[in-house]
């Protein structure tokens, strides 16, 4: 999850290439900021370890987000963001269909409770609603705003998992919130 909110800086070097826009110098000031903060929150780069192989695929998960939404933010002034999410869940579930033939269905209608509230509530509620930020800010602004999920994920763990943050958890988590703040101040400004 954390390596996922790299997506920040990904974007802002991605957008001004790809929607020719402007190279704002503070969001790569600010998404260097959550890259640190994330830094703090998994410092240990061995490719032997299985945490660092998950920072890796979070890395390629971010590449890809951050691509997606620079892509949606072309088509969401033709489109409504529902219509989006209706394309982007249809192609998702024909590119996962082959993994229907590596999984038990016990296991898939064991859990249909919350595969159901994650597919409705946080994918197709919630990227709907996501998307349409996009009508009236800069992806990029977009992603930094929400590199504050990583905070949440922090808290939520410590309060119904009993996961304790250490100290570099809380620095690096307050580098995240402190990008996200400012550039929540900057965004407010320029409206």
């Amino acid at each position: 999850m954390l390596s996922l909110f790299t997506y920040p800086v990904i974007t802002a070097f991605l957008e001004p290439l790809l929607l020719k826009s402007k190279l704002q110098k503070m969001h790569l000031l600010l998404g260097g900021l959550v890259l640190l903060g994330i830094y703090f929150l998994s410092p240990n780069f061995n490719l032997k370890d299985s945490n660092t192989l998950a920072i890796i695929m979070g890395l390629i998960s971010a590449f890809s987000y951050a691509l997606r939404n620079i892509i949606l933010k072309m088509k969401v002034h033709k489109y409504q963001g529902t219509t989006l999410m209706v394309y982007q869940t249809a192609t998702i579930a024909l590119l996962m269909l082959p993994a229907l033939f590596f999984t038990s269905s016990t296991e898939i209608l064991g859990q249909w409770e919350g595969l159901l509230a994650l597919g409705v509530i946080t994918t197709a509620i919630g990227h709907s609603l996501f998307l349409m930020t996009f009508k009236h800010f800069s992806i990029t602004t977009v992603s930094i705003l929400s590199s504050v999920q990583p905070i949440y994920g922090i808290i939520i763990g410590a309060l119904f998992l009993n996961e304790i943050p250490k100290a570099t958890t809380l620095v690096g988590g307050a580098l995240i919130l402190s990008s996200v703040l400012v550039e929540s101040v900057r965004s407010s400004k320029g409206k």
